[in-house]
C-alpha cells in the first residue's frame, strides 16, 4: 500500500479523436451497439503531488498540459455516456514517465502525471423519453472496442482515474515445499506460476534442492524457469536426435556451427555474444571528443567491425501487436548495443508472417473458409495494422533507420493440415558498428560493480520467456497478459547515448562487459553476465530501480521491463560513468558486486533475508540433455490442374496477394534516413516504388565503404518439402543481397528457425532442413551462419464450441544475409531504364518450373503436389556461386542497368515490379520458356504433330505459359543495353550460365505490359491497371489505419503511370564551395548542436556544420541547465531532429516548455536570439521546438505551430521541395531550386489556427509535385501544410526552421534516388551549411 497520502488533481486536456477517426470508430461502435449515435473523446490528466501544490504550481501545470487541438465544448446532447480508458491499473505508462520528466525539468515537484482518454457516447433516445443508459452487456461491448485489455483498464466515470495512483501490497516471498510434499509441490507450482518446466527439469530441481537441504523460493523457481526456458537455452537445438530409428551424430546447433567451421573467414565473433560480428572497415569515426562540458565533435581514425542480429517476438505480437512488435524492435536494438564492451546500432529490418488478412472490400477467393481464432489472440488484420506501427515507432523514436524486411501471408489446408500463422512471426533484425578494440568483453574480477542501466522495473512480462515457449492459445489469458510488454524508446535512446560515450573512451571505457535485458529480465541477464566471467555475485533486491508499487520479490527480480542493460563496471571509473548518466538523464543503479564464490545471492537489503542463494551450477548447469525421438511424415497434396485457368485472371490475382503486393504501407511509416548513413532502402526511383530487396548503409560520412543486408524466406514450401524451403530461403537472401556489390566469401547469414515441434513430422522436417542448410548448402557456398534464433512452438490451438481447432505453421526458416562492402556505389536497383535494352532471365532452377506452393497455386486456392508438380529448389549450389560471380563481373563491366531477383509471383511479378519502378511498359516473349526439351537432345521437333504444337495443343501451350510466368525457381532478371547483350551472354557463358539465360523481352514506351507467344500477343494490360491491383492491399490497410482521404489520394498517385516523379532543378552551381575562402582563414566559429533527451539526428548535423567550416559542439540541455555550457559561448545554435521527450505534450513542445518555464533558460535563449551576430537552425523536432519558442525569437511572431500531419501518420519519404526566395541566410542563392529531400515526421502540418499569421509568415521552402507546382496534395505534401509550406524564416534571415532533413542527405550517395546527381559528390543540400559559414564571414 501507499506509504503516504497523495494529493490528486485533474486537468482537462485537448481533443483525443480527430473527425475521421471518430467517424471510423462510430461505425464500429454502432455495429456492436446500434443505438450509439455519436462519439467524441478528450484527454484528461491526473496529477499526483506528494505535498499540496501551490497556486503557481497549479497554474504552471495547467499551461504545461494545454497542448493539441482544443476539445469540443460539450459532449453530444442526447444521452451522453462516459467511458474512461486508462493505463492498466497498477502500471505506469511510458507517456507518464516522459510527461513527469518534463514537469520536473520545468521545476515542478510532483509525484507523477498520468493521462486517460475520456470518451463521450451519444445514445439514441426514444420518441417520448430520454436515452436509456447502456446495459452491462452494452458497456462490455463498447469497452471491448475502446481499449486494449492487455495494456489498458476501462471505467465509466472520471473519478476512476484516482485509482491510477493506488498503492499495491506486495505478495510476500513464497517457498515451494519440495522437502515436505516432494515432486508434486513443484508440479503444482509449475502450472500456477506458468513456469513451463519440463518433466526432467522438475526432477533436476527436486534433486538439486534436496541436495541443498532446503525448499526453493518462488523467485528461484521463476529465475530458473526463465533462464532455462526453450526461449533462452534452446534445448531442442542442443538435443540429441533419433530420426526414423537412426541416432543422428549431430545436434541441430552443431550442424549450424559447422557452417562457421568450414567458412570462418571474416568472422570476428560467432555464437559468443548478443550478436555476431564480422570484419568491417577502416573508418573516420565522427563523435564528441569527450562526454561533458559541451565537447567539440571530431574525427577519430578507427576500425569498425559490423555486428549482426535478428530476433523474433512472435508471442507478444500475437497477444498485443503494437507493444509486441515495438519491444521486439527495442530488444533487438539492445542486442546490438550490448556486444563486447558496447556498440552502436545502425540500421534495421523487420518482417511479418501472418494468416489471411480478410481486408474490408477485398474478399479474395483464396481467403474463403475462415477457421476463426482464439479470443485473446489478435487477428492477422489487427497484427498487420498495429504491429508494423509498433515496430516502426520504436525504430523511429530510438533513431535507427529501418531499411528492409519481408511480409508473407499464408494460410491453407495442405495435405490435411491447416497451415498458417495465427501465431505470427515478427522478425526484428539489423546491423551495427563496433570498434575493433571493444569487441571482446573483459574478464572482470571480484569487486566489479554490477549495474542496471536504463528504465525502472515494472510489472511487465512476467513469465514472458516461458510463455513464448508455449503454443499460442494454450496459455490462459492471465498468463498471456503477464507476457505483454510496453516500450519506451526514448529512455533506451538515453541509455544508448551513455553506452556510446563509454566505448568512445577506448581503453578507459568504464564498461568491462555489457548484456541486454530481455527474456527473463535481470534474473537472466545478471547471472549470464557474471557466469561469463566465471564468478558469482551478491545482489541487493532493494537496489533494483522500480516505478510501480507492490511488486513481489519474484516480480522485482524476474519482470521483463524493457529498455534495460546490465553492465560490469570498473569501480575505479564509476565516477566517469555517473557523470555520463547524469548528463544524459539516464537512470542507473549499482545492484550487485561480483564475488569469487560461484554462488548467486540475492538479499533483501544488506545482510537481509536471502531471496536467492543458489549455486551458479544449479542455475545454469546442465539439466539432463533432451533426446528427441522423431519420425518423418511424407506428405503430398493434389496435383495442380491448370486447365481453363486464364492468364489475365491469375496475373492480376497474384499481384494482389499480400505476399507479392506493394509493401508501401510498411515502408513509409518507418524512418529510413536517420543517422545519415543510409544508401539503399526499399523505395526506388523518381516514383519511390517499394521494390528494392537489399538494404545498404555507409560506414562513415566521408567514404564509400559500407554494409548490405537482405532477407529471404519461402516458408510455404515446407508444407511438403522442408529442406527445399530452407535452401530456397538461403538462395533468395543471397540473390536479394546480390543487388549490392558483395563478395560471396564475405556473406554471413542469420538463420531464424521456427517450427511446431511436437507435431507429427515437424521435428524431423526441422532436422532435415537444418541438415540441408548447415551440413550441405552453406559449406558448398562457403557461407557461414554465425548467429540465429529459434522459436519452436509455432502452433495455435483452441476450443471453439466444443471442437478443437489448430493452425500449424510449416517449418519456417527466415534468413537474413549480411556483407561488408568496399564501395556501395555499385548497388543496383530493379528500376527499368529507358532506351534500347533487353531483359535477360537467368534461371537457376534449370528450366524445371516447379509450381507446388507457388503464388499461382495459392491464389487458385490450391497448393500442388510434390510428386506431380514439384517444389522449387536450389538443386545445384554451384550455379548460385557462379551467378554471384557473373553478376559481379557484369557490374564491373558497367553493363547492368537493372537487377531484380525472382521470388514470390515468379517471373511475372519480377518484371512487373521492374516496370513499376521505371514507369515503363514491357513486352515479354515467352517462346523460349515454353519450349519442351531443348529441341536437340530429344529430337521432339522432328516427329509428328509437334511442328504444329501451337495450333493443335493450345491448352498445353497455355499451361506452359503459366509455368513460365509463375514458377518461383531461384533466379533473377537483368536489364542490359541491347548493343552489348551478346557480350553479356558471353560473360554468362564464362560462368556456366548461358544455357540457363534467356532473352525474355524489352521495355516499351506505350505504358503496357504484354505477353507474346507463338508470334501473337496473348495478353496486354495497361501499367496503370497493374499498379492499381498491386496497390490494393496497401490502400485497404492504410484506409483503416490512417486518414481515408490520404489513403485514397496515395492510392490514386501510386496507380498513376503517367505522372512525373522526383527530379532535380538547380539555380546554382552545387560543385562550388562558397565556404572555402572562409575555411582557409583557419577560423572555425562555434556552433552548439543542441539536443534534448530523445533527439537522434545530432551526429549527422554536427558533421554538416563541421564540413562547412564550423566547430560543432555537443550541447545537451542538461549542460545548459547545470551551467556546464552557456549559449553566449556560441555563434550558432542548431536544434536537431528526433523525439524530444518522445513527443509527449506535443512534438517539440515539451522541449520548448522546459525552456519557457525555466526562467534562467528562457533568459539565456532570449539573449542568444536577440544577439545580432547569432544565427540558428531548427530541423524537424528542432523546427517544432523553434516554432514553440517563437515568442523569444525576433521576427518569428507569424510562425505557425507544427502539428499532427493531416494523415495522422508518421511520414518517412524522399519528397520534392522548392527553395523559396527568402531572407534566410541558409538559402542564399538557392531560390527556385527543386531538389528531393528526406522527410521523417508525424507532426509537420503548419497550423496557423492557434498561433502565427499565414499572410505575413516568411516561407523559405515548400513541397511541390512532379509538375513543379506547390501542393497540398498527399503524398507529394506528406503533412498537408497550406501552400506546401515546410520552412519558415525571420525578416533578417538569421533564424530558420524547417521540417525536412537536409543534414541526412548532404551527399548524393545518401539519397534513395539521387535524381541524376554524381554519387561521389556532395548533394545540393550541403550548400545550406556552407551559406551559413559565408554569412558569418
Amino acid at each position: 500500500m501507499s506509504t503516504h497520502a497523495l494529493h490528486l488533481m485533474h486537468f482537462e486536456g485537448g481533443r483525443a479523436l480527430s473527425a475521421f477517426r471518430a467517424q471510423a470508430l462510430l461505425a464500429r461502435l454502432q455495429a456492436a451497439v446500434p443505438r450509439v449515435t455519436g462519439v467524441s473523446a478528450r484527454f484528461v490528466h491526473w496529477v499526483a503531488f506528494d505535498t499540496p501544490p501551490s497556486a503557481q504550481q497549479r497554474d504552471t501545470l495547467a499551461a504545461l498540459l494545454a497542448y493539441g487541438e482544443p476539445a469540443e465544448a460539450a459532449g453530444p446532447a442526447q444521452g451522453p455516456e462516459r467511458v474512461v480508458v486508462m493505463p492498466r491499473l497498477g502500471t505506469v505508462s511510458p507517456w507518464a514517465s516522459k510527461a513527469t520528466d518534463i514537469a520536473r525539468n520545468c521545476g515542478l515537484q510532483l509525484h507523477r502525471v498520468e493521462r486517460v482518454v475520456e470518451y463521450t457516447l451519444a445514445l439514441k433516445a426514444g420518441l417520448l423519453s430520454a436515452a436509456k443508459p447502456l446495459s452491462a452487456e452494452e458497456r462490455a461491448a463498447v469497452a471491448a472496442l475502446l481499449h486494449d485489455r492487455m495494456t489498458e483498464s476501462v471505467a465509466f466515470e472520471r473519478e476512476a482515474g484516482r485509482h491510477l495512483f493506488d498503492g499495491r501490497a506486495a505478495e510476500p516471498l513464497a517457498h515451494v515445499d519440495v522437502l515436505g510434499a516432494g515432486r508434486g509441490a513443484l508440479v503444482q507450482a509449475n502450472g500456477e506460476f506458468g513456469l513451463a518446466l519440463s518433466d526432467d527439469e522438475i526432477d533436476y530441481l527436486v534433486d538439486a534442492f534436496k541436495a541443498l537441504g532446503r525448499n526453493p523460493s518462488d523467485v528461484e523457481l521463476m529465475m530458473f524457469a526463465q533462464a532455462n526456458s526453450e526461449h533462452c537455452r534452446h534445448k531442442i537445438f542442443n538435443a540429441r536426435f533419433t530420426v526414423d530409428g537412426v541416432e543422428q551424430p549431430h545436434s541441430l546447433f552443431q550442424m549450424i556451427r559447422h557452417t562457421e567451421k568450414t567458412s570462418p573467414r571474416h568472422t570476428v565473433v560467432a555464437y559468443d555474444d548478443n550478436a555476431a560480428v564480422m570484419e568491417g572497415h577502416a573508418v573516420r569515426r565522427w563523435l564528441p571528443q569527450g562526454f561533458t562540458n559541451a565537447p567539440v565533435y571530431g574525427v577519430r581514425e578507427d576500425v569498425a567491425h559490423v555486428l549482426m542480429k535478428v530476433e523474433t517476438h512472435n508471442h507478444p505480437t500475437a497477444i498485443s501487436p503494437f507493444p509486441g512488435a515495438s519491444t521486439g524492435a527495442g530488444g533487438e536494438i539492445r542486442d546490438e548495443g550490448s556486444v563486447g564492451r558496447g556498440a552502436r546500432p545502425k540500421a534495421g529490418v523487420t518482417g511479418f508472417s501472418v494468416s489471411h488478412l480478410h481486408l474490408p472490400g477485398l474478399a479474395e477467393p483464396w481467403e474463403a473458409g475462415s477457421i476463426g481464432k482464439p479470443e485473446h489472440i489478435a487477428s492477422a488484420r489487427q497484427i498487420m495494422t498495429e504491429g508494423p506501427l509498433g515496430g516502426a515507432a520504436f525504430n523511429n523514436e530510438f533513431g535507427r533507420p529501418n531499411l528492409g524486411g519481408y511480409f508473407r501471408v499464408f494460410e491453407q489446408d495442405v495435405a490435411g493440415i491447416r497451415r498458417g500463422y495465427h501465431k505470427p512471426i515478427m522478425i526484428a533484425g539489423g546491423l551495427g558498428a563496433i570498434s575493433a578494440g571493444q569487441v571482446k568483453k573483459q574478464r572482470f574480477g571480484a569487486g566489479t560493480l554490477l549495474v542496471q542501466l536504463g528504465g525502472p522495473g515494472m510489472r511487465i512480462g512476467m513469465g514472458g520467456g516461458a510463455a513464448s515457449s508455449m503454443a499460442a492459445g494454450s496459455n490462459t489469458a492471465a498468463l498471456d497478459f503477464d507476457s505483454v510488454q510496453r516500450g519506451n524508446p526514448e529512455i533506451q535512446r538515453r541509455a544508448q547515448e551513455v553506452i556510446n560515450h563509454c566505448w568512445a573512451l577506448g581503453e578507459t571505457n568504464p564498461i568491462l562487459a555489457i548484456h541486454d535485458v530481455g527474456a527473463g529480465g535481470i534474473s537472466n541477464a545478471f547471472p549470464e553476465l557474471v557466469d561469463g566471467a566465471g564468478l558469482g555475485a551478491t545482489f541487493d533486491l532493494r537496489n533494483v530501480p522500480l516505478e510501480e508499487s507492490g511488486l513481489a520479490p519474484k516480480e522485482i527480480w524476474c519482470n521483463e521491463s524493457q529498455e534495460r542493460y546490465v553492465l560490469a563496471v570498473n569501480p575505479d571509473l564509476m565516477p566517469l560513468f555517473e557523470q555520463m548518466c547524469a548528463r544524459e538523464r539516464c537512470p542507473f543503479a549499482v545492484v550487485g558486486v561480483a564475488r569469487e564464490e560461484r554462488t548467486l545471492v540475492l538479499e533483501d537489503g544488506p545482510g537481509g533475508e536471502r531471496v536467492i542463494d543458489m549455486p551458479m551450477d544449479v542455475l545454469l548447469g546442465k539439466p539432463p540433455k533432451m533426446h528427441r525421438v522423431v519420425e518423418r511424415v511424407a506428405r503430398d497434396d493434389a496435383p495442380l490442374d491448370l486447365t481453363g485457368v486464364k492468364l489475365d485472371d491469375v496475373a492480376l490475382a497474384v499481384l494482389r496477394h499480400p505476399t507479392v503486393a506493394s509493401k508501401r504501407f510498411l515502408v513509409t511509416i518507418g524512418d529510413r534516413t536517420v543517422g545519415g548513413l543510409s544508401h539503399r532502402d526499399p523505395m526506388v526511383g523518381p516514383w519511390q516504388v517499394p521494390v528494392a530487396d537489399c538494404a545498404v548503409t555507409l560506414a562513415d560520412f566521408s567514404g564509400f565503404a559500407g554494409e548490405a543486408m537482405a532477407m529471404g524466406e519461402r516458408t510455404p514450401l515446407a508444407s511438403l518439402h522442408a529442406p527445399a524451403s530452407g535452401r530456397m530461403a538461403v538462395a533468395e537472401a543471397i540473390l536479394n543481397l546480390l543487388a549490392a556489390p558483395v563478395e560471396l566469401s564475405r556473406v554471413k547469414l542469420s538463420a531464424n528457425w521456427m517450427a511446431a515441434c511436437g507435431e507429427p513430422g515437424e521435428d524431423a522436417a526441422l532436422f532435415d532442413t537444418v541438415k540441408a542448410v548447415g551440413l550441405e548448402l552453406c559449406p558448398a557456398l562457403g557461407v557461414g551462419i554465425p548467429v540465429g534464433k529459434d522459436s519452436l512452438s509455432m502452433r495455435t490451438k483452441w476450443s471453439d464450441g466444443g471442437a478443437t481447432k489448430q493452425v500449424t505453421a510449416p517449418v519456417s526458416l527466415i534468413v537474413t544475409a549480411f556483407a561488408s562492402l568496399a564501395d556501395v556505389r555499385g548497388t543496383l536497383t530493379p528500376q527499368l531504364q529507358p532506351g534500347d535494352t533487353t531483359l535477360i532471365h537467368v534461371d537457376l532452377g534449370q528450366g524445371k518450373k516447379r509450381l507446388a506452393g507457388s503464388m499461382l497455386a495459392q491464389v487458385l486456392g490450391r497448393f500442388g503436389s510434390l510428386a506431380a508438380d514439384g517444389v522449387p529448389d536450389l538443386d545445384d549450389p554451384a550455379l548460385l556461386k557462379n551467378a554471384v560471380a557473373a553478376v559481379n563481373a557484369l557490374r564491373a563491366q558497367g553493363r547492368l542497368l537493372a537487377y531484380h531477383d525472382v521470388s514470390d509471383g515468379g517471373l511475372w511479378a519480377t518484371v512487373c515490379e521492374m516496370a513499376f519502378a521505371g514507369r515503363l511498359g514491357v513486352s515479354l516473349n515467352v517462346d523460349i520458356l515454353v519450349t519442351e526439351g531443348d529441341g536437340i537432345a530429344d529430337s521432339r521437333a522432328e516427329y509428328g504433330d509437334s511442328k504444329n504444337w501451337a495450333t493443335q495443343v493450345g491448352e498445353r501451350r497455355n499451361t506452359l505459359t503459366l509455368k513460365a510466368l509463375f514458377a518461383e525457381e531461384p533466379g533473377f532478371v537483368i536489364q542490359v543495353p541491347t548493343a552489348v547483350r551478346n557480350e553479356v551472354v558471353a560473360t554468362l557463358r564464362e560462368h556456366g550460365l548461358s544455357r540457363h539465360a534467356h532473352f525474355i523481352g524489352k521495355p516499351n514506351e506505350r505504358g503496357v505490359v504484354e505477353v507474346w507467344r507463338d508470334a501473337k500477343c496473348q495478353w496486354q494490360v495497361e501499367l496503370a491497371t497493374l499498379l492499381d491491383h498491386w496497390d490494393q492491399v496497401a490502400w485497404r490497410i492504410a484506409r483503416e489505419r490512417d486518414n481515408p482521404a490520404s489513403a485514397d489520394a496515395e492510392h490514386a498517385a501510386a496507380s498513376d503511370a503517367l505522372a512525373p516523379g522526383l527530379h532535380r532543378h538547380l539555380t546554382f552551381d552545387d560543385t562550388e564551395d562558397v565556404a572555402a575562402p572562409f575555411i582557409a582563414t583557419g577560423v572555425r566559429p562555434k556552433v552548439a548542436i543542441l539536443r534534448e533527451q530523445g533527439v537522434n539526428s545530432h551526429v549527422e548535423m554536427a558533421w554538416c556544420f563541421a564540413e562547412a567550416g564550423f566547430d560543432a559542439h555537443d550541447v545537451h540541455m542538461s549542460d545548459l541547465q547545470a551551467g556546464r555550457a552557456r549559449l553566449d559561448q556560441f555563434q550558432g545554435l542548431v536544434a536537431c531532429g528526433g523525439f524530444s521527450y518522445g513527443d509527449t505534450l506535443g512534438a517539440g513542445e515539451g522541449w520548448a516548455r522546459s525552456i519557457l518555464f525555466n526562467p534562467q533558460l528562457a533568459e539565456q535563449f532570449a539573449a542568444f536570439f536577440n544577439r545580432g551576430s547569432s544565427f540558428g537552425l531548427g530541423v524537424c523536432n528542432g523546427c517544432q521546438m523553434f516554432a514553440a519558442l517563437a515568442t523569444l525569437i525576433p521576427g518569428a511572431d507569424a510562425w505557425p505551430r507544427f502539428t499532427r500531419n493531416k494523415g495522422e501518420q508518421f511520414e518517412a519519404r524522399l519528397s520534392l521541395v522548392e527553395v523559396l526566395d527568402s531572407p534566410s541566410l541558409f538559402f542564399t542563392g538557392m531560390a527556385g531550386s527543386r531538389v528531393p529531400i528526406a522527410v521523417a515526421h508525424g507532426e509537420g502540418y503548419a497550423d496557423f489556427s492557434q498561433r502565427g499569421d499565414a499572410r505575413r509568415v516568411l516561407g523559405a521552402m515548400r513541397f511541390v509535385d512532379g509538375h513543379s507546382r506547390p501542393t497540398e496534395a498527399y503524398p507529394a505534401n506528406p503533412n498537408g501544410s497550406p501552400g506546401g509550406l515546410t520552412a519558415v524564416t525571420t525578416a533578417d534571415g538569421r533564424f530558420t526552421a524547417l521540417m525536412p532533413h537536409p543534414e541526412r542527405v548532404f551527399r548524393n550517395v545518401q539519397m534513395s534516388f539521387a535524381a541524376g546527381g554524381d554519387l561521389s559528390a556532395a548533394s545540393p543540400w550541403l550548400r545550406m551549411f556552407r551559406n551559413a559559414r559565408r554569412w558569418v564571414g
